[in-house]
């Protein structure tokens, strides 16, 4: 779980980051996807309960998947559960088609 700055009118909000860490990538970015309160009952979303870093039940969402450089990443609120990782991958492989 990462906050990151989306430079929007000062918008910051938090993602899961989906990639493998890789300090010697090309570019210095990572892909993740968004985090929101909001749950549509789709196979697009997970649960992610309430974390210790957010104020409320939330939900990662797999279709707003996107690429952040780094330096838009402000601080890690911790590690998401293995278990909810599998399950975000799962939705991933979903929204692909992989």
């Amino acid at each position: 779980m990462w906050r990151v700055d989306l430079g929007l009118s000062g918008k910051v909000r938090w993602f899961v980051v989906v990639s493998r860490h890789d300090p010697s990538a090309p570019r210095a970015m990572s892909l993740a996807v968004p985090v929101t309160t909001r749950n549509r009952g789709s196979a697009y979303e997970v649960a992610l309960g309430k974390l210790t870093c957010l104020r409320e039940e939330s939900f990662a969402n797999v279709q707003g998947l996107t690429a952040l450089e780094w330096v838009d990443f402000q601080s890690c609120g911790g590690r998401v559960p293995e278990g909810v990782m599998e399950q975000i991958r799962k939705a991933l492989r979903f929204a692909l088609e992989l």
